[in-house]
């Protein structure tokens, strides 16, 4: 089926709900996370992640006032994002239980991918509409994404090299930490790619 080059309205408003909710979702995340951070260099990457995710919310309910919407509105697809990021926290909290801290740590970072795999996507979706749309809409959504969109790719790229670096150090195998993607201060999925190939220069 066709489509405008106006977009449909109904489908793209219904992306910034799930980015709202995602956002929502991403700080109760970063929070459990933190809880499970023994990592100190970690820790402070996660709260600098957590402080910009409540300023992305911050500018998602900017872009609701300035489209007219209702950021309170229950839309179908707000429930399923919202189920996800609870069901993050819950897995969080369940690998808290086991008693063991380092595993827990690689379960909340694991989460954290997750959570910023959708966030991530959202805004590239954000960014895409921009980019398709003309008038004022598409400047209000491109000035939201480009306050978030680097954000968004250092909080994706940075936590999954934390991730693997850190589940190979669990294995018995020499880590880098802070991850190859830290030191290299990543902003891409292509920088992710040669840091994670440059990382055995790194030991």
């Amino acid at each position: 089926m066709a489509t405008s080059k106006k977009g449909d309205k109904a489908k793209i408003h219904d992306l910034l709900f799930q980015a709202l909710e995602t956002e929502m979702g991403g700080i109760e995340v970063y929070t459990a996370a933190l809880s499970c951070a023994t990592n100190e260099d970690l820790a402070k990457e996660w709260q600098g992640y957590l402080d910009e995710t409540t300023t992305h919310k911050q500018v998602l309910l900017t872009v609701f006032e300035e489209l007219g919407l209702d950021p309170n509105e229950e839309v179908p697809s707000r429930e399923v994002v919202r189920h996800h990021g609870k069901s993050l926290v819950a897995a969080i909290e369940l690998a808290k239980t086991g008693g063991d801290p380092a595993a827990a740590q690689i379960v909340a970072a694991e989460c954290v991918v997750l959570a910023e795999t959708k966030d991530h996507q959202n805004w590239e979706l954000i960014g895409l509409v921009a980019d398709k749309l003309s008038g004022a809409e598409a400047k209000v959504l491109k000035k939201a994404y480009d306050a978030v969109e680097k954000d968004e790719d250092h909080h994706l790229y940075h936590t999954m090299g934390w991730s693997r670096e850190l589940w190979i150090e669990a294995l018995g195998f020499p880590a880098v930490l802070p991850p190859p993607e830290e030191v290299k201060k990543v902003e891409s999925a292509i920088g992710a790619s040669r840091a994670e190939q440059n990382r055995e220069k790194m030991l």
